[in-house]
């Protein structure tokens, strides 16, 4: 009779068990949501994050509010992030091949540990960086650009303000021989402002950014770093096929929270995330500005940290950059 009861208690207990395992993620969001974003607004890292926010926002039924704090090549925002409470409340979307798996070899100190101090979420989109001029300047290609800054003292100098653009352009300077001298700006704004200036010789960002200015006429886009041509840009060669073969240099984004942020929170936010991701808005959205998907869960981001990193280790050292 005893033993029927305990099987009954027991048996009756594992409904209420099992249903305060997802109770703080059925909870979560009571309030707003902070979207921390590495670089400035206007940028394209800003119109991802917003697009990405907004889109969040109105699964989670909660705002989800934009910060943008800028510098350090994004280790400002990712600092903030990893000393921010791990109670889902503080997310970053982010570049993180640049952020996380390039930063650990581009400083020599960094105010976090790019992968103990946050929860990967999930992945959301890979794009390639663009390698722009002047549309007044009469340069079409990576060698007409190679050979224009063999004759300027020094090289010349180029413009970008992330470690992806850092990396593809010391890697096109090793391959030429080229000294070109890099000029660091906080904003992609101050650099587009520097090139049609003509403070700058070329610039490396996102073609998320540099798009609307190619389409405007304001830039001509000589290359991408990706492996493979945009379906947004047909008409741009990639590295690969203006002369340097194997050359890829493709970042990614994705969604990372404070380290110990709890599962069901973390599980509740890569569902919404990638829901966004494979919505037809979406998809359509990340085409027209040079992106394209890149679902995946919380492991397959972390393993792919894991791996970005030992390669942009590799892309440091080909570049022969000196960690800052």
């Amino acid at each position: 009779m005893e033993s029927g009861m305990h099987r009954a208690l027991s048996i009756g207990l594992i409904p209420l068990v099992l249903g305060s395992l997802p109770a703080v993620a059925q909870e979560y969001p009571a309030r707003e949501i902070r979207s921390i974003c590495n670089f400035s607004a206007g940028s394209g890292a800003d119109i991802l994050v917003r697009y990405y926010s907004d889109r969040l926002a109105r699964l989670a039924g909660k705002p989800v509010i934009v910060e943008n704090k800028v510098g350090a090549q994004g280790n400002i925002a990712t600092e903030h992030v990893a000393r921010s409470k791990a109670d889902g409340y503080t997310i970053m979307i982010t570049p993180a091949s640049s952020t996380l798996a390039a930063a650990r070899h581009t400083f020599k100190q960094l105010p976090f540990d790019p992968i103990g101090d946050f929860t990967p979420v999930t992945t959301l989109a890979r794009l390639g960086f663009t390698i722009a001029v002047d549309a007044k300047k009469p340069i079409g290609s990576i060698g007409e650009l190679t050979e224009y800054l063999k004759r300027k003292s020094g090289n010349g100098m180029y413009g970008t303000g992330t470690n992806t653009g850092l990396v593809a352009a010391e890697l096109y300077k090793d391959k030429t021989g080229l000294k070109t001298t890099q000029i660091p700006y906080k904003q992609s704004t101050s650099a587009l402002i520097g090139l049609l200036g003509g403070d700058i010789d070329f610039m490396v960002y996102d073609a998320t950014f540099m798009i609307a200015h190619a389409r405007a006429g304001k830039v001509r886009l000589l290359a991408l770093t990706s492996a493979a041509r945009s379906g947004a840009l047909p008409e741009v060669p990639t590295m690969s096929e203006s002369g340097f073969p194997g050359y890829d240099v493709t970042p990614w984004w994705g969604v990372v929270v404070p380290a110990g942020t709890p599962r069901p929170i973390v599980e509740k936010l890569a569902a919404w995330f990638n829901r966004i991701s494979a919505s037809e808005e979406t998809r359509k959205f990340l085409e027209n500005v040079a992106t394209e998907p890149l679902p995946g869960t919380p492991e397959s981001m972390a393993e792919l940290i894991r791996s970005d990193t030992e390669q942009w280790g590799r892309f440091v050292r080909l570049a022969k950059i000196e960690p800052q």
